[in-house]
């Protein structure tokens, strides 16, 4: 695997149960939509074409992805209709430049719904935020005494105060325990 820096976003376990999934190529295209949305708002060039994506979109051409992911047109277009049925995603029509071989060409622009929900996105400011400022901002709101972190064990981080050791975890908002 490549180690590039291109971010993460937070999948439940229970992703793969989902009553609005079908099968695992359901759960995995969902999963493709959210890790592929746009974090930010973006012109694209696509196929010769300039296109504006906002923030949580990303462009979804059915034919094609029904072809990539081994499916029927058919299927890919009730599997959109039944997110957008569960309030998952919206969509919307782009039209392409025409060309002497299609004069009326359209692509699908997915909108992930709650894209919020699977970043970790400071209440506070429209950006991402790491895992070392929400610690930082969790210790702020917890307490007025300082807290240092000492060490880290599995998912959480070991704190210490007055020579005592604490445990907070790293991800989930949940309240300091005595370690």
């Amino acid at each position: 695997m490549e180690s590039r820096k291109s971010g993460y976003f937070v999948v439940y376990r229970d992703v793969w149960k989902h009553k609005v999934f079908k099968n695992l190529i359901q759960s995995s295209i969902w999963l493709y939509m959210i890790s592929s949305a746009s974090h930010q708002d973006k012109t694209l060039n696509f196929l010769q074409s300039k296109i504006s994506l906002k923030r949580t979109e990303l462009i979804f051409p059915l034919r094609k992805n029904s072809t990539i992911w081994g499916i029927s047109y058919s299927e890919m277009r009730t599997f959109i209709m039944r997110l957008k049925k569960q309030g998952m995603v919206n969509t919307r029509l782009h039209q392409l430049q025409p060309t002497n071989n299609h004069p009326s060409r359209n692509i699908t622009i997915i909108s992930v719904i709650n894209y919020d929900k699977f970043q970790y996105v400071s209440p506070y400011t429209n950006k991402q935020t790491t895992n070392k400022q929400i610690l930082t901002t969790v210790i702020k709101k917890s307490s007025k005494v300082d807290y240092e972190k000492v060490g880290e064990e599995g998912h959480y981080n070991i704190l210490r105060k007055d020579n005592k050791r604490y445990l907070k975890h790293k991800f989930k908002d949940e309240p300091i325990k005595a370690y």
